[in-house]
């Protein structure tokens, strides 16, 4: 019996792991001429495909269930994979992969904020407390005292990212427990895929990618390992990992191991990209994951119907995550 807990455990960080990836991938495509947006439609264009088939299965032939569930697959989509994905991707043409993560996990901060306005779910103190703790960190990973290059631009791309990210959980938070997570997963990549396509062919987006080599961990290769790092590593492999381990350990305890997302991808960037966050900026994502800490233990020790809804799906970075 203790071997499902430690084994549900070390699915959740493989998960956060795979995930915290995405970035250092992403950056060696967008350096070699790859627009973000183009990015994201390989990385979740594939993955939907081979997700598809564990998907279908999963229904085991409830189509209506899929059908009920469509409105609710879209705006997953849109929000919480072609928004958050897209404006993370560009935050990381601008801003160390890690800062962009950062500003990308406040949207946890902002659904405290929608649950009090829209549902009118008073926050409890330790809430508050991770807030302002979050709030206070993300002054010092802006940098506003100039002790590291200052990019309005790609902070505004990862507060988008933000907004797409608090969108996933309150979407998530909504769905039909009828509907398989590798389902959702599956059809929410598709739609965000889909719609970026669409929108891309009709000029509003940019859509250009390159197909020689690219430079990656500071060594010349194809651009096949980066496509294969984003859709089959950093997010197959993220989200199957991800939902065996929510299985096991629940969802609220998952996503609270999902944190760890921050720290891997900053390690990452810095043993691959070279690419470390400054003393002060490092400082500060200490407090917005210590914030973001403190808003899902309060939730693991509150009531459901009392704190801001996480979701049964596995975190992204994400994209994320």
């Amino acid at each position: 019996m203790h071997s499902r807990p430690a084994a549900g455990g070390a699915l959740a960080l493989l998960s956060a792991v795979t995930f915290a990836t995405s970035g250092t991938f992403a950056r060696s495509l967008i350096e070699a001429g790859w627009s973000a947006e183009a990015a994201v439609i390989a990385r979740v264009g594939i993955a939907a495909l081979v997700l598809a088939i564990p998907a279908l299965l999963s229904l085991r032939g409830r189509w209506h269930v899929l059908r009920s569930n469509a409105t609710a697959i879209g705006l997953f989509g849109l929000l919480g994979v072609a928004l958050a994905q897209v404006c993370f991707f560009n935050a990381v043409r601008y801003l160390p992969v890690g800062v962009a993560l950062l500003l990308e996990y406040l949207g946890i901060i902002l659904v405290v904020g929608w649950m009090w306005l829209r549902h009118g779910q008073r926050p409890r103190r330790l809430t508050v407390a991770g807030s302002v703790a979050a709030l206070a960190g993300l002054t010092f990973v802006l940098d506003l005292a100039g002790t590291a290059d200052f990019h309005p631009v790609g902070v505004l791309w990862g507060l988008g990212a933000a907004f797409g990210l608090a969108g996933y959980f309150v979407l998530a938070g909504r769905v039909d427990p009828r509907l398989p997570s590798v389902a959702m997963a599956s059809g929410g990549m598709a739609v965000g895929a889909a719609a970026l396509l669409l929108i891309g062919l009709t000029g509003l987006l940019p859509l250009h990618a390159t197909f020689g080599e690219v430079t990656f961990a500071g060594q010349s290769t194809s651009w096949l390992l980066p496509i294969a790092g984003l859709s089959l590593v950093a997010a197959v492999i993220a989200y199957l990992t991800g939902i065996a381990g929510t299985r096991i350990l629940g969802p609220r305890l998952s996503s609270f191991v999902g944190l760890t997302e921050v720290l891997f991808a900053v390690l990452i960037a810095w043993l691959l990209l070279d690419e470390l966050p400054t003393s002060w900026q490092l400082f500060g994502g200490a407090l917005i994951v210590s914030g973001v800490a403190l808003v899902r233990l309060d939730e693991l020790r509150g009531t459901p119907s009392a704190s801001a809804p996480v979701s049964p799906e596995p975190a992204l970075a994400l994209d994320g995550r």
